[in-house]
């Protein structure tokens, strides 16, 4: 679905940049457990305890720590907690699960939501 934003955006895939932005968010859990993993390798005097394939751990911290700062500057509380429930927890919580759980009718729910999806895709550089 094509939505037509103001006048400060192009038409842009609603989708699109939904899906870009969760991809991040999903990456980012796995990143902030790497970035863990490594500083516990070096304080315990070790590296590569494990075969590396890639080398773009500079970039890794660099996402980590731009995706920290969109989380808790660029969102609200209820912003942020609605993120971190749907997409930065190992437990799958369904929507109307968390919707319940914050205290939030259904249409505001989404409202919340789709707005944080766009101010993270604003926030990290995707729109």
């Amino acid at each position: 679905m094509i939505v037509k934003q103001s006048s400060f955006f192009p038409d842009i895939d609603e989708k699109r940049i939904r899906s870009l932005v969760v991809q991040e968010l999903r990456q980012y859990v796995a990143l902030k457990v790497q970035i863990e993993n490594l500083k516990e390798q070096k304080e315990a005097g070790t590296t590569n305890l494990f075969p590396e394939f890639r080398r773009i751990k500079i970039n890794n911290n660099l996402k980590v720590k731009q995706v920290d700062r969109a989380l808790n500057c660029g969102l609200d509380e209820e912003e942020r907690k609605i993120i971190e429930l749907k997409y930065l927890s190992l437990k799958h919580l369904n929507d109307i699960d968390i919707y319940l759980e914050l205290g939030l009718k259904k249409g505001k729910y989404y409202e919340k939501k789709r707005a944080a999806i766009f101010r993270l895709a604003t926030a990290l550089g995707i729109i």
